[in-house]
């Protein structure tokens, strides 16, 4: 298992990408999930930079955790920030024109279509999300 902690703010994006890379490199994580991973990441790295401690600033930890037995990898978002479950919101109907469409939660939907599970929980004054990746 790899930690890292960081001050939340889009600026951090990249050093939070190149964590998760390197942690995904020594597991031979396969490029293409090797992307979807990213754009999961980002996503939600970005939306905590944007949304978990507005207008102020505060910390992410990002932990990155292997399971040998599955064949897959944790990656799980830590931040004490307003309490939100972006799994609790509705899916948006994608089958709507982006006009038709209602404002956001888009991202959040691609990130849970792209990972093989996604987990919400508020525990002990912290938002705790957690997706998983099969590595194949």
């Amino acid at each position: 298992m790899a930690e890292l902690t960081l001050l939340a703010v889009v600026e951090n994006l990249g050093q939070v990408q190149a964590f998760v890379d390197a942690e995904l490199e020594k597991l031979n994580c396969p490029m293409k999930t090797q992307m979807q991973v990213d754009v999961a990441v980002e996503e939600l790295f970005v939306n905590i930079a944007h949304y978990a401690y507005a207008p102020k600033t505060g910390s992410a930890t990002i932990r990155v955790q292997p399971d040998e037995k599955s064949h897959a990898v944790a990656i799980t978002f830590f931040d004490s920030g307003i309490p939100y479950d972006p799994l609790a919101k509705p899916d948006p109907d994608v089958t709507l024109s982006a006009e038709d469409r209602q404002i956001g939660g888009l991202g959040i939907f691609m990130v849970k279509k792209s990972m093989d599970d996604m987990q919400y929980e508020y525990r002990e004054g912290h938002n705790v999300l957690k997706i998983i990746k099969m590595l194949k």
